[in-house]
């Protein structure tokens, strides 16, 4: 194996929470909302489909049709996306995503059930006429939509070219034996049904996507247990705290975290790196990078994730 087999590649694509802000006071970190890459072991895994997605999907497209001369002869695009949950900043950029108008893509949408609803319904919900001219039903690209229980893992191997769907408890031989596996924990810390979390563990490195969290007193102790030493944790710090408890407009409760909060998790679970992500659309440029000075001197080794900001561990 390669050693570049061996990594797990992270590329952010859209870090902004609540909505799009474009312009030239977001140049540096970018104005798109939630989307990240992440490739590994030759699989593409997408987390959330805000705005991020739409610059990703425009690159596959790029390099399918460069693969070849004809449709016929070109390599199809083959991914998974993962859903943190349905609100807007997650999903509205799956609606101009290339690869998913194209017959030959086989693709994977994976997510939390919202109250009773399936997860393809609440996404299905986004392209509805007359709000957006095409419906999900009518998408030309193969689709195999599933709503994920917290008892589940998603695994990939190298036998299987799709990602299976396995119970954490009843298939744990199935799991060990898979060499990359993304597994999920709920938390109730967002508005109206919670947000899924998820780790990907690849060999013996792994990543932590943990956004749309609030912290907890004493610290988020289930998530501190999930990201235990992980080599990445990307995690919500949508807020100052200065901004979090203000008098005029407090935000307790929006299911966001503060850039203390991220830092507590990151300790707690001695995780190798912290990214901090999905930062509030009021933010320019100068305020998130005094979020990632403020991150650093409680944990050196934060960062404030960027739009293409690539990391390989």
């Amino acid at each position: 194996m390669s050693k570049n087999k061996e990594k797990i590649i992270i590329k952010f694509r859209g870090v902004r929470g609540s909505h799009p802000v474009p312009g030239k006071k977001t140049l540096h970190f970018g104005g798109n909302t939630s989307c990240v890459e992440v490739r590994a072991n030759g699989n593409l895994l997408i987390f959330d489909a805000g705005t991020g997605i739409i610059e990703l999907g425009d690159e596959m497209f790029r390099n399918y049709l460069n693969s070849a001369k004809d449709d016929l002869s070109r390599i199809p695009m083959r991914f998974t996306i993962f859903f943190s949950h349905t609100h807007h900043d997650h999903t509205q950029g799956f609606s101009f995503f290339k690869p998913a108008y194209l017959p030959s893509s086989m693709s994977y949408l994976f997510g939390p059930k919202i109250f009773q609803e399936e997860l393809e319904h609440g996404l299905g919900k986004a392209m509805v006429s007359p709000f957006f001219p095409v419906e999900m039903a009518d998408l030309p690209s193969v689709r195999i939509i599933r709503s994920l229980k917290e008892s589940e893992a998603v695994i990939y191997s190298e036998e299987e070219a799709n990602p299976q769907i396995v119970s954490f408890y009843q298939n744990s031989h199935l799991i060990n034996k898979a060499p990359l596996k993304v597994y999920v924990l709920k938390s109730f810390a967002h508005p109206n049904g919670g947000v899924y979390l998820y780790k990907v563990v690849y060999h013996n490195k792994s990543i932590v996507y943990a956004t749309d969290t609030e912290g907890y007193v004493g610290t988020h102790r289930k998530l501190i247990k999930f990201a235990y030493k992980c080599d990445l944790l990307i995690h919500d710090s949508q807020y100052f705290h200065k901004d979090y408890i203000s008098e005029v407009f407090p935000v307790q409760g929006f299911g966001h975290s503060t850039v203390q909060m991220a830092v507590e998790v990151a300790k707690e679970a001695q995780v190798k790196k912290l990214a901090l992500f999905h930062y509030d659309p009021a933010y320019n440029d100068d305020t998130v990078a005094l979020m990632e000075k403020e991150a650093k001197k409680l944990f050196p080794n934060s960062l404030a994730a960027y739009e293409n900001l690539t990391i390989e561990i």
